[in-house]
C-alpha cells in the first residue's frame, strides 16, 4: 500500500465510496451516491461538510469573485469530488485540481460511480508546488 500524506484518511474514505458501489451498483445519479456516501463517513466515525460552498478569490484581490459548492470536505483536509459520469474525462479532472487550487486544500480525490467498477484518483500537492495525479 502506497503511503502518502493523509493516506490513511484517503483509504477510509475510498472503503466508504467502495461500499456505497458494491450496494448500489453504477446506474443511479450523483446525489443518490453523494447521500449514500455521508451515511458511509457518519457510520465510520469521518467528521465531513457536505456541498460545503467556498469563496473562490482572484489573486490578491480581497472580496471573492464567486462561489463554488465542493461535494465533501472530509475532515477538514482532503476534497472529495464526486461523478458518476461513463468515463472520466480530462475536464473532471482539471476541475478537481482547479478546486485543490484555489481552495488550497493539499490533498483531494476525485470518485466516479457510473463504471462497472468504482474508478477514483488521488491528488496530492507535490514538491514543485503544483499537483499530481496518483492512482
Amino acid at each position: 500500500m502506497e503511503e502518502y500524506k493523509h493516506s490513511d484518511l484517503t483509504h477510509k474514505i475510498i472503503g466508504c465510496a467502495m461500499q456505497v458501489h458494491s450496494f448500489l451498483g453504477n446506474g443511479f445519479q450523483e446525489v443518490i451516491y453523494q447521500r449514500a456516501l455521508a451515511l458511509e463517513f457518519t457510520k465510520c466515525g469521518l467528521g465531513f461538510q457536505r456541498e460545503l460552498e467556498i469563496p473562490i478569490f482572484y489573486k490578491d484581490h480581497v472580496e471573492p469573485i464567486g462561489l463554488r459548492r465542493v461535494d465533501f470536505l472530509v475532515e477538514g483536509i482532503v476534497l472529495v469530488e464526486l461523478n458518476a459520469l461513463t468515463l472520466i474525462e480530462d475536464v473532471h479532472l482539471a476541475q478537481t485540481l482547479n478546486y485543490l487550487r484555489v481552495y488550497k486544500i493539499e490533498i483531494g480525490l476525485l470518485i466516479n460511480f457510473r463504471e462497472k467498477s468504482l474508478n477514483f484518483k488521488r491528488f496530492i500537492l507535490s514538491e514543485r508546488n503544483d499537483y499530481q495525479a496518483l492512482k
